[in-house]
């Protein structure tokens, strides 16, 4: 086993590659994926025959260059440097949508959003009809409070 390892040590830094690239899904910082592109050149590295302290060398130069290169690059171009970056359900807010089931007066309907539907609820003294389009001001859980886009252009 050990033998195999030591031949195909390609593989192990290309392993540690795809596991780099897993975690910097959680985290979207572009830091993690740094070591990621250090584990690719290792075992680019690794596939020509270098040995292992040459594959640690390349490791440590290529993941230490991409943190100072590549992230401040990927920052600026995929956050725009935002310092408050929403995600997930917290990036509805503001986000304009299209009634697909009528918001009753002190009831609840249905809003599409990008293919999603979401639970939804109004203020307003009136039925929000499906069709209109309405813009989300707020978010409890999985229901989403909004106002009609034609109250809010009058």
């Amino acid at each position: 086993m050990a033998d195999y390892i030591m031949n195909n040590v390609w593989q192990v830094w290309a392993i540690a590659a795809v596991i780099c690239l897993i975690l910097e899904l959680s985290s979207g910082d572009f830091f993690i994926i740094c070591f990621s592109i250090g584990a690719v050149a290792s075992a680019i590295g690794a596939a020509i025959g270098l040995n292992i302290y040459w594959q640690l060398a390349i490791f440590a130069a290529v993941a230490l260059a991409s943190i100072f290169f590549v992230r401040p690059i990927a920052l600026r171009y995929l956050h725009k440097n935002e310092p408050n970056r929403p995600s997930n359900a917290d990036a509805l807010i503001g986000r304009i949508g299209r009634v697909t089931e009528t918001i009753k007066t002190g009831g609840y309907g249905r809003v599409a959003i990008d293919g999603d539907v979401w639970k939804a609820v109004s203020n307003s003294a009136t039925d929000i009809t499906a069709g209109s389009t309405v813009k989300v001001t707020d978010r409890k859980s999985t229901i989403i409070q909004v106002e009609s886009t034609t109250s809010i252009n009058e």
